[in-house]
């Protein structure tokens, strides 16, 4: 993932939250808001989740999933990625599938917009 990809400031992150709509399942919950550039993700991992290594591997994963699908995600919205802890439940087949499946239902509710 590049660096202008990255969504950096708290501020951003705050304003995402507070007044953009969201979806959810049992592993995420992604914030998202049209920004009419290009994808910028910031990914969230609670400090509930596990010590500092765990949450790093989880975002490390996370990044590497929207790397290798970024064909396939919708342009263009800014993301926050909230990680839940049941996360840690899944292999990475099955967490890929899992986010690309709700950012593919973020892309399509709002093309029939």
């Amino acid at each position: 993932m590049k660096k202008k990809q990255i969504i950096k400031s708290s501020l951003e992150y705050t304003e995402i939250i507070k007044n953009s709509p969201y979806k959810k399942n049992n592993y995420f919950i992604i914030y998202y808001r049209n920004n009419f550039k290009t994808n910028r993700y910031g990914i969230s991992v609670p400090k509930k989740t596990g010590k500092a290594n765990i949450r790093n591997k989880i975002k490390r994963r996370i990044k590497n999933i929207i790397d290798n699908n970024e064909f396939t995600i919708h342009t263009p919205y800014d993301y926050v990625i909230i990680i839940r802890k049941r996360l840690l439940e899944l292999n990475y087949q099955q967490i890929e599938t899992n986010l690309i499946n709700l950012i593919k239902k973020i892309g399509d509710n709002n093309e029939k917009k």
